[in-house]
């Protein structure tokens, strides 16, 4: 199995951290996130994943080649940012004959039980399977529109009135086919260009477990205080 891990933004909203570190290697209680990241794969069989970076690179790879955990990590650099649905179809010969694969934020924290969101994505055979959150900020979020089903049949990134809580969480599985959904053009971003296209094709997946999204400096230190670890 293979998942996109998209690491490429600038994290701005991180600085002065991510002004020399970049933001998949900022740690949560002494380990790097990235580092989580790939035990996460590693114990939901994603034995090959693809990481963007745009700055820092350099300090990925390096990081990479002294910690190994048994994931196959291909980094790609960005030097201009392709957005997260562009790195994707930039990509799209190496996930070429695969029937599905996961499309992960590296900045998104969370002990999420991936094996059961792929287990529900292969029963319903929908397009795309979006992992969901109740968020407490919804007006910064993708907010989803579900029916009864669990499809979505509506999406609006950073809606200024939101339709409700319901976000996406940053974990998402696709089938082959949603590489021909995102539009040429780049940069070609998932929550604007893509998942408003797939209303009817997509189901929503609910997150129970712990989810954060590590986005700004007040969530980075309530990850400090709040991260359970992988158990």
């Amino acid at each position: 199995m293979k998942a996109f891990l998209l690491a490429a933004g600038h994290g701005t909203r991180l600085r002065p951290l991510t002004d020399t570190t970049p933001k998949c290697l900022l740690p949560v209680r002494g380990e790097p996130m990235l580092s989580i990241w790939l035990d996460l794969c590693h114990r939901h069989g994603i034995g090959d994943v693809l990481i963007n970076a745009h700055a820092h690179g350099g300090q990925i790879r390096d990081y990479l080649a002294a910690h190994r955990n048994g994931v196959k990590v291909r980094v790609v650099d960005e030097p201009v940012l392709l957005g997260s649905a562009g790195t994707v179809r930039a990509n799209r010969e190496w996930v070429a004959g695969e029937r599905c694969f996961w499309i992960l934020y590296a900045d998104v924290l969370t002990n999420a039980g991936l094996g059961r969101m792929m287990q529900f994505h292969l029963e319903r055979r929908n397009l795309a399977t979006l992992g969901g959150y109740e968020a407490p900020d919804p007006e910064r979020c993708g907010i989803m529109q579900v029916d009864a089903e669990g499809v979505v049949r509506g999406f609006v990134e950073k809606p200024k009135t939101p339709a409700g809580r319901l976000a996406f969480a940053g974990l998402m599985i696709a089938d082959a086919a949603l590489v021909d959904h995102i539009p040429d053009s780049l940069p070609a971003d998932l929550g604007f260009d893509v998942l408003p296209r797939l209303a009817g094709k997509a189901a929503a997946w609910p997150i129970s477990d712990y989810l954060l999204d590590i986005g700004t400096l007040e969530n980075y230190e309530l990850a400090q205080k709040t991260w359970p670890g992988l158990g």
